[in-house]
């Protein structure tokens, strides 16, 4: 007779976590490079189809409100003006992706304060006059953002993040439950796993979408050092920020550094469009 103590417990859950685990993941290549040569492959266990539809019931849910109080594509031109920009975008999204020239892209102008922009797997996305106004967007700047969030939706990054949680929730309350640790010990555990592999994870997602948003950006013909520029009325938005270790983005010295190299890096790119 085997007696199955804490210790052989932990080992034989680690051992069925990892075959679930590696079972369960699918290596993707969601992008190609392009010149910037983002060619990281990701871990999947979310299928795509599952974050496609939350991504439109939540694109359905945020533009119904926003249309019952009026700030739907409410201002003509500022719509015009996004969405010219967009289109121009979304034509060069098939660098990094051939299959989102089938996506059903469609753009919102929400009035509202929200220095914001997003945009959701599958094409949905919106842009909050609040980031406009009060950054005094150029249109080259606008660009900046629209290409760095199109560039998250290209990658699948929403995906990815829901794809670690799900493995780091069922190894969490696996181990936590074979370790005897309780709910401060598993609690211990979820910040450990935020600070070890959450946020850097975050960090990276970020300067991905920050490099392949400025090739885009000088695909369509928009000046990509506005990314940096971009960058910095942000910073002057929202203050210092947090440190570091605690940021889900880079900081924004690394991030200046970052796309300064990267939007120089795409510059032929920019005069080729713009002398077409």
């Amino acid at each position: 007779m085997i007696v199955w103590n804490r210790h052989h417990i932990l080992k034989s859950s680690v051992a069925v976590l990892t075959a679930l685990t590696l079972g369960a993941c699918g290596t993707v290549q969601t992008t190609q490079g392009g010149v910037v040569g983002v060619d990281r492959k990701q871990m999947m266990v979310v299928s795509p189809e599952q974050i496609e539809q939350a991504s439109q019931q939540a694109y359905a849910k945020t533009t119904a409100e926003a249309r019952g109080r009026g700030a739907l594509n409410s201002n003509a031109a500022q719509v015009a003006r996004v969405k010219k920009i967009a289109n121009l975008l979304i034509a060069q999204t098939a660098t990094f992706r051939p299959d989102a020239r089938n996506w059903q892209w469609e753009v919102s102008v929400i009035s509202a304060p929200d220095v914001n922009a997003w945009v959701m797997p599958g094409g949905k996305m919106a842009i909050y006059t609040g980031l406009i106004e009060k950054l005094q967007l150029t249109d080259d700047e606008l660009a900046a953002v629209i290409g760095h969030e199109m560039a998250h939706a290209l990658r699948e990054h929403a995906r990815e993040r829901a794809s670690e949680q799900a493995v780091a929730g069922l190894g969490i309350s696996v181990l936590a439950a074979a370790a005897g640790i309780g709910d401060a010990g598993q609690k211990g555990m979820e910040f450990a796993y935020q600070g070890l592999l959450g946020l850097p994870n975050s960090r990276r997602h970020e300067t991905e979408a920050d490099r392949i948003g400025v090739e885009i950006a000088a695909r369509a013909g928009y000046n990509p050092q506005a990314a940096v520029s971009l960058w910095q009325k942000m910073g002057q938005q929202g203050g210092g920020g947090p440190p570091k270790f605690l940021s889900t983005h880079p900081p924004r010295e690394d991030r200046l550094s970052d796309l300064t190299v990267y939007a120089q890096r795409v510059m032929p790119l920019y005069q080729q469009a713009k002398g077409k």
